[in-house]
């Protein structure tokens, strides 16, 4: 099994930044990737960003140029830099680890963007 706590969700303006972060324990070596999805009040829960073991990106066209997706393996965290926000970026941003076997949530940070 593995456990994901996220981190670093917050209130921020229109145009600033934010960086969350996810950090995983358990059974790490069952991963092949990791993701961030958001889900704003009414709506679906949606990809954001992911990034496989070997390092490929994958990103929501509504974040290309403003979003990064990165990971530390020593620390077994992966953060999601967030540049550029938008009122419509308001969301429960949540942590993702998939696997052959494995589909695991983090609880969500909330980030709110004020215009």
């Amino acid at each position: 099994q593995v456990q994901l706590v996220e981190s670093g969700g917050g209130l921020v303006q229109a145009g600033g930044s934010l960086r969350l972060s996810c950090a995983a324990s358990g059974s790490i070596f069952r991963i092949n990737v990791m993701g961030w999805y958001r889900q704003a009040p009414g709506k679906q829960r949606d990809l954001v960003a992911d990034i496989t073991s070997g390092g490929s990106t994958n990103y929501a066209d509504s974040v290309k140029g403003r979003f990064t997706i990165s990971r530390d393996s020593a620390k077994n965290t992966v953060y999601l830099q967030m540049n550029s926000l938008k009122p419509e970026d308001t969301a429960v941003y949540y942590c993702n680890a998939a696997g052959a076997v494995d589909n695991e949530w983090g609880r969500g940070t909330q980030v709110t963007v004020s215009s």
